[in-house]
């Protein structure tokens, strides 16, 4: 079922059940109004009857009778009159042409008799039964009556009441209706859209007018979603074209100069130096083929096991393979006042992961500064870890530095240094997964900082 016919139910159903209880309760309160007020009708009547006889005794019969058969304006319609002994003996009856005779049973003259005042039905009359006490005239008058008046007006009120009730209903279904409608019309809109929308082609955007409510928020927030995609499909895109560019590459010069030393026999020394060429060109290769592996594996958290690590043990680990790499590169190591608390200067993370990170930006400073060296300080502030890679090589170019974390990218001053441009990539996405950022500033007076900032576990306690 369509939300806006749930609406329009639910809407349909609640308003039902209050007009319901509404009408259902003027109903019952007329009911019982007009019940009260009959009562008070016929004990008046039979109080009149009482102070006649009480006063002029038998003689008041007569009077009472002409009375009686008189059709005046406000009498009683359908009534019933009867005076009666405590024995049961019958002193006066009247009833009205066509009306069964006023039957009283023992049981009611002796309760009437005992309470003083009852109340009860004869037949189809509502009755009421006084008892006077009077010496040695003690009697019983009984007024019963059928009020016509009342019970038409309660029926007229009923009608009224279940007309308005159903036509109410109707109503209400209408207007939900063309609520809901009216409520989901935007979000019909935004369907609507999203259906032209297809992976070949996220530019499109969903109109998200200028309030501020519900819909407008989901709207933008879809867009933003968009724009999030729109940018991780052109990354993809480039990460795709650039890999393999870079994987063709050595492939082609490896069959390149393995189809010209086939074309006729070589010497020796001439076989060794093409194996050599391709051993490089395989070992380069090799190389990309891990820096895309790891890549790949930084791209999904839930794989990954995370510990507390301690980043004076990686950065040491980091320093002495660095220089294993190169003998000329030269890594000094400055680390700042330690933290009583031993969990400051601790990291929930990967080792591993995070030895990838600080070795990349670590060897990219010792192999683009021009004395293969760089200045590694470690420092901690309010639960936090900095760690800072200095170098004075090439200053890293305004427009290159939002670009160099891209994979692939390789700025301007990198000149004929070999490399992917995956490093910097890698070790960013390595450092988000540890909660923490990557700042550059790069500048012919101070050189290019690289500082890495990480949450320590003591933030999260």
């Amino acid at each position: 079922m369509k939300i806006r016919y749930k609406i329009m139910l639910l809407f349909t159903l609640l308003v039902t059940a209050i007009i319901s209880l509404l009408t259902g309760s003027v109903y019952y309160f007329a009911k019982l109004e007009r019940k009260q007020v009959f009562e008070k009708r016929l004990r008046s009547r039979a109080v009149y009857n009482m102070q006649l006889y009480s006063l002029m005794g038998d003689s008041a019969f007569g009077f009472m009778h002409r009375i009686d058969t008189a059709s005046t304006l406000g009498t009683i319609t359908s009534r019933s009159i009867g005076i009666y002994t405590d024995e049961g003996k019958v002193l006066y009856l009247f009833d009205m042409p066509g009306r069964r005779h006023l039957s009283m049973a023992p049981e009611q003259l002796e309760d009437a008799r005992t309470k003083g005042e009852i109340h009860f039905t004869l037949d189809d009359l509502e009755a009421v039964a006084l008892h006077r006490h009077a010496g040695k005239r003690d009697f019983i008058v009984v007024v019963a009556g059928h009020d016509d008046d009342g019970l038409e007006r309660v029926e007229t009120l009923n009608k009224i009441l279940v007309l308005s009730l159903v036509l109410g209903v109707l109503l209400t279904a209408t207007v939900s209706f063309l609520f809901a409608q009216q409520l989901l019309r935007p979000i019909a809109l935004i369907i609507r859209e999203v259906k032209e929308i297809s992976s070949f082609d996220l530019s499109h955007r969903i109109r998200a007018g200028t309030g501020q409510d519900e819909m407008s928020q989901l709207a933008n927030t879809f867009n933003d979603l968009l724009g999030r995609l729109q940018e991780a499909f052109a990354i993809q895109r480039r990460f795709i074209s650039n890999a393999s560019h870079e994987l063709s590459t050595p492939l082609t010069s490896v069959s390149s100069q393995v189809e010209v030393i086939l074309q006729k026999d070589r010497s020796a020394d001439e076989y060794k130096q093409v194996l050599f060429s391709v051993r490089e060109d395989v070992t380069q290769m090799r190389q990309l083929t891990k820096s895309l592996l790891e890549i790949a594996k930084t791209g999904s958290q839930g794989g990954i096991e995370l510990n507390e690590v301690r980043v004076d043990e990686v950065l040491l680990r980091v320093m002495a393979d660095v220089k294993k790499l190169n003998s000329e590169y030269s890594v000094d190591l400055e680390f700042g006042e330690f933290p009583e608390d031993e969990k400051d200067f601790v990291v929930f993370g990967n080792s591993e992961l995070l030895y990838i990170a600080l070795k990349n930006l670590i060897e990219n400073g010792c192999k683009y500064s021009p004395d293969k060296s760089v200045a590694v300080d470690l420092t901690f502030s309010h639960h936090k870890i900095f760690i800072q890679v200095v170098n004075q090589g090439s200053v890293i170019a305004a427009e290159d530095i939002p670009q160099i974390f891209q994979p692939f990218y390789r700025g301007s001053g990198t000149g004929n240094t070999r490399g992917f441009g995956l490093g910097l990539a890698l070790a960013q996405r390595i450092i988000a997964l540890h909660k923490g950022t990557i700042f550059v500033l790069s500048d012919a007076t101070s050189g290019t900082r690289f500082t890495v900032e990480m949450p320590a576990i003591k933030i999260f306690n």
